[in-house]
Formats: structure tokens, C-alpha cells, sequence
């Protein structure tokens, strides 16, 4: 529940960080719980934290990973169940329905510190539509084995999360509030982040300087570039845009 956020967050900040190499997982905060048959009808619509945890491996490992989850803290209601990864892909799609309106930030964090929790559940009650929410997604374990110079992904290669904060709504009315809602906690975390760019697929207000902060500084010259080279007069530029060099 909503009351739970400090608690909850605390507990991912010990548990996240110590599961499998060959897990992946996403801390989501403000999550309205779907009206899905694994949720008891008294939480339908009812925001709160969740964590999601998709292990590869055997169902041992898989029971064996989040039994420290469990322990944590009692939970309001869970589900497990194997799933194809297509339907892994798919999970959250009905919370972005066709024809929705949406705005989204991010920007990357080191740690759920005491500083990034207190404004994560200050932040957490403010939303006005139940489709809207944040989705932190752990980047560790095989992430972290790639030198940071080795692609062109943006950001560090040490273990860190990546805080997206998304505004869904059906009329445009309700995207405005939450709109200001997604921009005032951005600003709020910003004196917390490792890379005010985030990651560039969360990012809906597209401007040169966080196009650049997302890559560093280094990097984006170096794909400033390739696309000189390969793209000098940047008709591909309905992006988060790289300028040729």
C-alpha cells in the first residue's frame, strides 16, 4: 500500500541488488494494481509499490531468489507463475492502451538513498490518472560486465537504476496534470541522479543538452561522428537527435 512506500523501497534497496545474475527486475512505484484475477477486488485500481521479478533460470533458483523478498515485508497480494518472455514483453501493455494520452522523464539514480526514497514517496500520492506511475528498472549483473565505452548506450556501466516517471491518461485534461506531476518530481530527484539524460527511449521533451548529458560528453562526439560520416545532413532527425559533427 501506499503507506508502505519508505518500508518497501528500503527493502529493494537490500534485496535488488543481491538477486541473480540471471534475474531482472523493476521497482514500481505509484503502480495502480490492475483489476487482474490474481488481485484481491478490494485493491482493484488501488495505487501502491510493487516489485516485478522475472528469473531464467529453474523454479528452485526462482523461489530461492525472492524468498528474501518475502521475508522482507508482507505483501497485500503476489503471483507467480512461469510466462513465455513474449508474455513477459507484453505484461504492461494494457496500462498503455492505443490512442492514450503520455508524457514521460527519466533520468538515472545510484541508489534508492534515504534522499531518493523521501521524494519518491512524497511524490508517489500526487498523480491524478491510475494509468500513470514510475517504473524503476535495476541495471546490474550482465550490464555491468560491458566497458562503458563499448557501445552506444548511454550512462554508466556500474550497477544503478534507471527512474522513469510516466503520465498516462484518456483525456488531455487529466495528461496535463500529471504532466506537471512527472515534471516537478524529475526536478525533485535531479539533485540525486547520476545522469540527468536518462535513457533516451524515456525521453518525450527532446532538447540538445539532454540528448547529450544521456551519452556523456565523450561519447555523443564520438557519435556526433559517425553520423558526420554517415548521415551529414541528418535526415534522420525525428529522434532524440545526434547533430553531425
Amino acid at each position: 500500500g501506499m503507506e508502505d512506500g519508505p518500508a518497501a523501497l528500503r527493502l529493494c534497496r537490500e534485496v535488488v541488488p543481491a538477486l541473480p545474475r540471471n534475474t531482472g527486475a523493476m521497482v514500481a512505484v505509484s503502480l495502480s494494481a490492475p483489476p487482474a484475477p490474481f488481485v484481491p477486488d478490494q485493491f482493484h485500481l488501488l495505487p501502491g509499490y510493487a516489485l516485478l521479478v522475472a528469473g531464467f533460470g529453474s523454479e528452485e533458483e526462482h523461489s530461492n531468489a525472492i524468498a528474501p523478498i518475502r521475508e522482507g515485508l508482507p505483501t497485500l497480494f503476489e503471483f507467480v507463475t512461469p510466462l513465455p518472455y513474449i508474455g513477459l514483453q507484453s505484461m504492461l501493455d494494457e496500462s498503455e492502451p492505443w490512442g492514450a494520452y503520455a508524457y514521460e522523464k527519466a533520468l538515472d539514480l545510484v541508489d534508492f538513498s534515504d534522499d531518493v526514497i523521501d521524494v519518491l514517496t512524497e511524490q508517489a500520492g500526487k498523480k491524478s490518472s491510475p494509468m500513470s506511475f514510475m517504473p524503476i528498472f535495476p541495471l546490474q549483473g550482465a550490464f555491468t560486465s560491458v566497458g562503458e565505452d563499448d557501445t552506444a548506450f548511454g550512462g554508466s556501466r556500474t550497477p544503478h537504476y534507471v527512474c522513469n516517471m510516466t503520465a498516462t491518461a484518456t483525456d488531455a485534461g487529466t495528461l496535463e496534470l500529471d504532466r506537471s506531476w512527472v515534471r516537478e518530481t524529475w526536478e525533485a530527484l535531479c539533485p540525486f541522479s547520476s545522469n540527468q539524460g536518462g535513457y533516451v527511449n524515456f525521453m518525450t521533451d527532446v532538447d540538445e543538452n539532454r540528448v547529450r548529458a544521456s551519452y556523456g560528453a565523450a561519447k555523443y562526439a564520438r557519435l556526433s561522428a559517425v553520423k558526420a560520416k554517415y548521415d551529414p545532413d541528418n535526415v534522420f532527425h525525428l529522434n532524440a537527435n545526434i547533430l553531425p559533427a
